[in-house]
């Protein structure tokens, strides 16, 4: 079996409602592809990717949570020990976006205070039912200091610019000294080697209930 390298792991959440399309967000940027019937989260999912930034190669642990109220508590338990989140809003959803601040309240309460956080308005293949502008997120974010980016999970548009972001804002913080990596809680661990077939797609094991729309 051959073997991937890499240099860091970073371990990230995506966060917010339910059906907004954070499980095919993680599905397009982990497995390149794009299911339009997607089952819904109980608990949370798992997917992981490799990627390059500089001269090194990071492992992206990647946690996918379920946006109901009844997870919640499961949820908060993740954002502990994650360097990284796409806190994501669907932009055919006015009420995901309204939410997007309760979220921002969670992940003070519970995140790492270093924790670098990304907007995402998901769907964009669906503009003839926008419900938020682009304005609006952009201004949302940059009241919360956060990088917007729009994207839609089943056309792969934005997807890997959005995560990548993320990793590079994250590894050049890591090589200015920004982080202590020998404190597992912090979201990254010094690099290993893997099995290359571990290094991509989703794993897990939750029971779960089909939802549709969810790209």
């Amino acid at each position: 079996m051959a073997f991937q390298s890499y240099s860091y792991v970073f371990k990230y959440i995506i966060v917010g409602d339910s059906a907004v399309g954070k499980s095919c967000l993680l599905l397009q940027f982990t497995d390149k592809r794009f299911k339009s019937t997607h089952d819904l989260t109980i608990g949370v999912e798992f997917g992981s990717r490799t990627v390059e930034v500089g001269d090194k190669s990071v492992k992206l642990q990647i946690w996918d949570t379920a946006g109901q109220e009844s997870f919640r508590s499961i949820t908060r338990s993740y954002y502990r020990g994650s360097i990284g989140a796409l806190l994501v809003y669907d932009i055919t959803q006015r009420q995901s976006f309204e939410n997007l601040q309760k979220w921002m309240e969670e992940m003070k309460e519970n995140a790492h205070s270093r924790m670098t956080i990304i907007l995402v308005g998901n769907k964009t293949d669906l503009e003839s039912e926008r419900q938020v502008s682009y304005e609006e997120g952009q201004a949302f974010a940059k009241d919360n200091g956060l990088v917007f980016f729009e994207t839609s999970a089943k056309c792969a548009y934005n997807v890997d610019k959005a995560f990548l972001s993320v990793t590079k804002d994250i590894y050049f913080n890591l090589e200015r000294g920004e982080y202590d990596i020998h404190k597992e809680s912090i979201g990254i661990k010094p690099g290993n080697t893997i099995p290359t077939s571990i290094s991509t797609g989703l794993s897990n094991g939750k029971t779960k209930k089909k939802k549709k729309n969810c790209c």
